[in-house]
C-alpha cells in the first residue's frame, strides 16, 4: 500500500511537522510513502517522489513547507484533476493526504469522489476551518504578531501615539482577537465586530478624556485601509497615528511547540485513518483532542472560539 502527501495553498508554521508524521507513520505502519511537491499543480505535473525517513528528517523545527507549495485554479476542472488522478494511478497510490485551507479541503472532496482515497488537515495560519479549533500554523502567526505588536507599543507609549496594527486572517478574525487579548489592545476590529468610523473615534475621544497616553488598535486584513484609518484618528484626535501592516511575516518562522506537537498528531491520525480503509474524512482538534470528521461537513460544521471579543470588551 501507498500514501502520498501534499501541502496546498498558503503555508503555514509546521506543516513539515505534519509532512514528518505521515511519512514516518506510513512507513511504520507499512505502507510506501511519497512526497508531492508544489500541492495540486505538482500533482498535476507528475512532480511526485517516494520518501524514505530520512528525506524528513531535520524538517521538524522548519517553517513553510519543504514540498513547496501552489494554487491551482483549473484543479476545479474533471479534466484537470483526471491527469493528478492518472499520476496517483500510474504510481499505484491510492491514498493521499493533503495539508492546507479551504481550499485544499474542496480538492481534497474531488479527488476523493473519483477514487482517491482522501484525508484532509487543517494547515493555515488564518485559523478559517470551520471544524476544528485550531489550525496548524495559527499558534506561530499569533506568536510573530505579538512579539511585532509588543514592539510596537513601546514606541507608541513613547512618543504617545495611536498605533493601528493590521494583522492577517483573510476573512476570519481569530488572529486579531487573540493578538488584541495578549497584548491588551484597547480596540480590535474584525469582520465579526463591523467596521464603524464613528464608533472607534467615540472610543478613541473616550480614551483620551480618562488620560491614556497611547492605544493601540488590532485591524483584521481586508476591513479597511488602516493607513486612512490612523490619519482619521491623528485628525480627530490629539494622538499622533501610525499605521503598521504586519503582513507575510506571520507566515514564516520556526513553528511553536503547539504547532510541532499537534500537526505531529494530526499526521499521525490521518494515516491510522486510511491504514482502517477510510477515506474522505478532515481531521480536527478540539480541547487539545484530535478527531475526525466527513470532508463534506468539515466546512461548514463550526466548532472554533466564538465567543473571545466579550473577553476583550471586560478587559478594557
Amino acid at each position: 500500500m501507498k500514501i502520498a502527501v501534499l501541502t496546498s495553498g498558503g503555508d503555514a508554521p509546521g506543516m513539515n511537522a505534519c509532512v514528518r508524521a505521515v511519512v514516518r507513520s506510513a512507513i511504520n505502519s507499512g505502507f510506501e510513502a511519497y512526497g508531492v511537491f508544489d500541492g495540486y499543480k505538482g500533482l498535476v505535473e507528475g512532480k511526485i517522489k517516494k520518501f524514505d525517513r530520512n528525506d524528513v528528517g531535520q524538517i521538524l523545527n522548519r517553517g513553510g513547507t519543504i514540498l513547496g507549495s501552489s494554487r491551482l485554479e483549473s484543479f476545479k476542472e474533471e479534466s484537470v484533476r483526471k491527469i493528478a488522478v492518472d499520476n496517483l494511478s500510474a504510481l499505484g497510490i491510492e491514498n493521499l493526504v493533503c495539508i492546507g485551507g479551504d481550499g485544499t479541503y474542496r480538492g481534497a472532496m474531488a479527488l476523493n469522489d473519483m477514487g482517491i482515497n482522501c484525508i484532509a488537515i487543517p494547515g493555515t495560519i488564518d485559523n478559517d476551518i470551520p471544524s476544528t479549533e485550531f489550525t496548524i500554523g495559527f499558534f506561530t502567526a499569533l506568536d510573530t504578531a505579538i512579539d511585532a505588536i509588543d514592539k510596537l507599543r513601546d514606541t507608541s507609549f513613547s512618543h504617545q501615539r495611536c498605533t493601528v496594527v493590521e494583522v492577517m486572517g483573510r476573512n476570519c478574525g481569530d488572529l486579531s482577537i487573540f493578538s488584541g487579548i495578549a497584548t491588551g489592545a484597547e480596540i480590535v476590529i474584525t469582520k465579526d465586530t463591523g467596521y464603524h468610523e464613528e464608533d472607534i473615534l467615540k472610543q478613541v475621544a473616550k480614551a483620551e478624556k480618562v488620560g491614556k497616553r497611547h492605544l493601540i488598535l488590532v485591524v483584521a486584513e481586508n476591513i479597511t485601509d488602516v493607513s486612512k484609518l490612523a490619519k482619521k484618528i491623528q485628525a480627530n484626535s490629539s494622538y499622533e497615528a501610525r499605521a503598521s501592516v504586519l503582513g507575510y511575516i506571520q507566515r514564516g518562522g520556526t513553528p511553536s511547540a503547539f504547532d510541532r506537537i499537534l500537526a505531529s498528531k494530526m499526521g499521525v491520525h490521518a494515516v491510522d485513518l486510511l491504514k482502517k480503509g477510510m477515506s474522505g474524512y478532515a481531521i480536527y482538534t478540539k480541547s487539545l483532542d484530535v478527531g475526525h470528521i466527513e470532508l463534506e461537513k468539515a466546512l461548514i460544521v463550526e466548532v472554533r472560539p466564538s465567543d473571545l471579543y466579550q473577553y476583550l470588551c471586560k478587559l478594557n
